[in-house]
């Protein structure tokens, strides 16, 4: 039996961050299963998998080292512990459209979702009744000020020990510092096809263009607007006099399967990110 580990480091660019951190892994009879960095506009980031005989395997002594190799290396270094066949934690981030929100809570409340909503968290109080009618606690974060917001919602992610983020239809846009440290562990979904009409009102775009096919995109959110690795894709004809609500609201109740299509791929374990791409292994 192995134990695994999620780590990700964090920080200003500088040399000997890399070499640092495997180097700490190695002594400590760690494998590296799987490793990926980043520069983008002096911001170093880097994401580890790494794995250990789960006989003798000390986690306290584990977090200890890296929080003194952090503070050596001016880094932000965080590790996240799982094992096969845990049973994976989830925080759902919502704004004020229920639909994709209800039809995931639904899955869990039917048992057809293999993984635990933690929590949920909203930008506006009033989503909080329909959080209890679900049983799942609910946390208000304002995001007005949204590096405060930010510092919030990573707190709780950490407090209520989340392995991924869902946005059911979240409607703020998590900067860099966010997404770098849940890298292809955020699933979001988008009212169109992409590539196709990236940004807000991506129907009314469909809509005035006159396209004849219209859809939603689940993908992982990366550092650039609605251009994550595409995970699922639905998508439906837009009939001949069809308004711009009846396109909304086919398009939303599309949506709502699509994204939990993407969770539950996602939970299979056999999605892999290759340069940008999602391939099932």
């Amino acid at each position: 039996m192995k134990q695994f580990a999620t780590i990700t480091v964090i920080g200003r660019d500088k040399t000997g961050v890399v070499a640092g951190v495997t180097s700490f892994l190695f002594e400590r009879h760690a494998n590296i299963e799987a490793l990926e960095e980043q520069v983008t506009r002096g911001q170093f980031s880097m994401t580890m998998q790494a794995s250990w005989p789960k006989k003798n395997f000390d986690s306290a002594a584990l977090r200890a080292g890296l929080n003194q190799l952090a503070a050596q290396l001016g880094m932000e270094i965080k590790v996240r512990f799982s094992e096969i066949g845990r049973r994976q934690r989830f925080a759902i981030f919502v704004t004020r459209e229920p639909r994709c929100f209800e039809t995931i809570a639904l899955a869990v409340a039917k048992k057809s979702l293999n993984a635990d909503p933690a929590l949920v968290v909203g930008n506006h109080a009033s989503f909080e009744s329909l959080a209890k009618k679900y049983r799942l606690p609910f946390v208000h974060v304002p995001w007005e000020d949204r590096a405060g917001a930010e510092t919030k919602a990573l707190k709780l992610l950490d407090e209520y020990e989340v392995d991924f983020v869902v946005l059911a239809r979240f409607m703020k846009i998590l900067s860099p510092n966010f997404v770098w440290r849940y890298k292809n562990k955020i699933i979001n979904i988008h009212p169109s096809l992409l590539p196709s009409f990236p940004g807000p009102q991506a129907y009314r775009q469909a809509y005035e263009r006159g396209v004849k096919i219209a859809g939603c995109t689940a993908h992982f959110v990366n550092m650039h607007l609605d251009e994550g690795p595409i995970i699922a894709q639905g998508s439906f004809p837009i009939r001949p006099g069809m308004s711009l609500p009846q396109l909304v609201e086919t398009g939303q109740k599309l949506e709502a399967k699509v994204l939990l299509k993407a969770v539950k791929s996602y939970l299979t374990n056999r999605l892999d990110v290759y340069w940008g791409t999602v391939n099932e292994v």
